[in-house]
């Protein structure tokens, strides 16, 4: 990685704290979620980047993959998940919050056990211990405080314009002695008091570029050289490709999944349909030291 490289993770982080301590302030109760998902990326791209992906705003067993579409009226409830990625030229700070909406206990907890085990996992990467001290340490963070961990979601290397490059950071114990080689990672633990496991659920309109194959319909061909322009390999979703193009942009969409150029991410559920927290950071291993690019660890 060179100095521009990291200059440009440095800053994708900066903007990601400054966007973090205001979604805080617009995350409340009844606020529709449409809003709250425009105004979280108007302010990204305010401050000089560009979402790395669109805002996720996923409520109790939704885990992840909510992002509300153009006509969405979904209001704020519950335990929501606020996930955002902020990228300059493709490197990307990768960030979530969870907040209690309903004063609940349970919640609460959820959330402190998610931020707690966040907090122990980088202090084990900065220790240099290995991806199965960094997951046992997850692990049992939040089983001290009586909750599960979500067992198949993951921890991720990210690299230019790929939000899910190749490593996975385990959220419960395994014998991964391997430890965090240089690059960047999103480190992200989710917690439950149910079965500890997600399934897919409904469609989120979050979708991602696979293949720049020929489609047929002229239409679609210029919806997806505006996804290979603007978006590159990152994910957008359907509410963007509206806002820029228009709703006949919806059946292009259609049309370019059938032919496979495009992937849709499914909204991810807790399989006993119980409440998830979740908390996540961005850090940069180097090889003499470990920066929290976007929080404040």
């Amino acid at each position: 990685m060179n100095l521009s490289q990291k200059q440009k993770i440095l800053k994708a982080g900066e903007i990601a704290k400054t966007v973090r301590e205001y979604a805080r302030t617009i995350v409340k109760k009844d606020v529709p979620l449409l809003e709250i998902a425009e105004k979280i990326e108007a302010k990204i791209i305010e401050l000089g980047g560009k979402p790395a992906f669109p805002t996720n705003l996923s409520i109790n067993e939704i885990a992840a993959h909510y992002t509300p579409a153009y006509n969405d009226e979904t209001k704020a409830e519950g335990l929501i998940k606020v996930d955002m990625g902020v990228h300059i030229d493709g490197w990307i700070a990768d960030f979530t919050f969870s907040l209690d909406l309903e004063n609940n206990p349970e919640n609460k907890k959820l959330i402190e056990a998610s931020e707690k085990a966040l907090q122990n996992a980088i202090e084990k990467a900065k220790q240099k211990s290995s991806l199965g001290e960094i997951g046992k340490a997850i692990q049992e963070t939040i089983e001290s405080y009586g909750a599960s961990p979500i067992i198949n979601l993951t921890g991720h290397e990210m690299d230019e314009y790929d939000l899910h490059a190749g490593l996975a950071i385990l959220n419960i114990t395994n014998k991964n002695s391997e430890k965090l080689p240089e690059g960047l990672y999103a480190i992200e633990p989710f917690t439950t008091k149910g079965s500890g496991k997600i399934h897919e659920g409904k469609p989120s309109g979050i979708y991602q570029l696979t293949n720049d194959k020929n489609v047929r319909n002229p239409e679609a061909r210029k919806v997806l050289n505006f996804i290979i322009e603007e978006y590159k390999t990152l994910p957008f979703c359907s509410r963007w490709l509206v806002k820029k193009l228009g709703v006949k942009a919806l059946f292009s969409l259609r049309q370019l999944e059938e032919n496979g150029n495009l992937y849709q991410y499914p909204q991810l559920v807790e399989i006993s349909k119980s409440k998830v927290a979740q908390a996540e950071d961005t850090i940069l291993v180097e090889n003499n030291e470990v920066i929290v690019t976007s929080g404040v660890l």
